[in-house]
């Protein structure tokens, strides 16, 4: 049943080839559900690959290239994982600086899995509790978070879950903390 919740609010979904399918595409829907726009927002122009583990899945449209982006024109961002699609994203330097202006405007971040790994070059972890996929661990201590393994961590806006089987619980504080709005 749609709810308006999330009505009037914008949110850009960062990812690239070789994000994990559900951690983009239930968060997607689990958005608009509640009423936000949301846009995928990709350094590639046209479609991105999904996977579903270690095999490919299905692919996305991208609703805006990365260069055409500005985060002063989105309420929050979502972070999707597997292993490439951050990987890669923490050496596009648009990417950091998108990320980046999210953490310095207080605006909502969610991040699931290995998502986090794009705000630690984002300079967005010190003094956070988070949780992430747990081979982040050691990157997340480094960088300065408060790293635990539970299934969704909130702090100050800050909405982070370990995987796909947390999606439930990392929807929900997501648009709990959407809803919310800067912190």
């Amino acid at each position: 049943m749609a709810n308006d919740r999330l009505s009037g609010k914008k949110v850009a979904v960062l990812a690239t080839d070789g994000f994990e399918q559900s951690e983009l595409q239930k968060p997607v829907a689990a958005l608009q559900e509640a009423g936000a726009t949301v846009e995928v927002v990709s350094p590639k122009a046209g479609k991105i690959q999904g996977y579903q583990h270690h095999d490919k899945g299905a692919t996305v449209r991208v609703d805006r290239e990365l260069a055409q982006a500005k985060a002063e024109d989105y309420d929050s961002i979502v972070l999707p994982g597997g292993v490439m699609n951050p990987d890669a994203l923490r050496l596009e330097p648009r990417a950091i600086a998108f990320v980046r202006a999210f953490a310095k405007a207080g605006k909502p971040i969610a991040a699931i899995c290995h998502g986090p790994w794009t705000l630690i070059n984002a300079e967005a972890v010190e003094g956070k509790r988070m949780t992430s996929w747990p081979s982040l661990e050691a990157d997340l201590k480094n960088a300065g978070a408060h790293w635990v393994d539970e299934e969704v961590v909130v702090d100050g806006g800050l909405v982070t879950s370990r995987k796909p089987d947390d999606l439930p619980a990392f929807c929900a504080k997501m648009i709990e903390e959407f809803a919310e709005g800067r912190h």
